[in-house]
């Protein structure tokens, strides 16, 4: 699909876990949300082996991080006319924000408060 983007959409590459990746053209205006419903909606042939249930358990994640439902491509400042690449999960919840770091903070011992001198 790389080369005919039209120059007001976003090329979006999802992968798998199992590797497997499918593009799809997606408006700034669409949300997480709306692209979990859309990937739902126009499951892939290839995809059918990780067929999921319902659209709701399906996330996104970019640069390392869930994206919740209301966030959408504009707002996370993707190049129109370009391609970007997301994976794409079934996971019931989403971690609590700082979550991991908060765990790896109470392993180590460390606080997120203060020194003493």
């Amino acid at each position: 699909m790389t080369g005919n983007i039209p120059s007001d959409m976003i090329n979006l590459r999802l992968i798998l876990v199992s590797g497997k990746t499918k593009e799809f053209l997606f408006s700034p205006n669409d949300s997480a949300a709306d692209i979990a419903k859309h990937v739902y909606d126009n499951w892939p042939m290839d995809w059918e082996e990780e067929q999921v249930s319902s659209p709701s358990i399906l996330r996104l994640i970019y640069q390392g991080r869930f994206l919740h439902g209301n966030v959408t491509l504009g707002a996370l400042k993707l190049p129109l006319g370009k391609t970007t690449v997301m994976h794409l999960v079934a996971r019931e919840t989403l971690p609590e924000p700082n979550s991991q770091g908060q765990r790896n903070r109470e392993k180590t011992g460390e606080s997120n408060c203060c020194v003493i001198l």
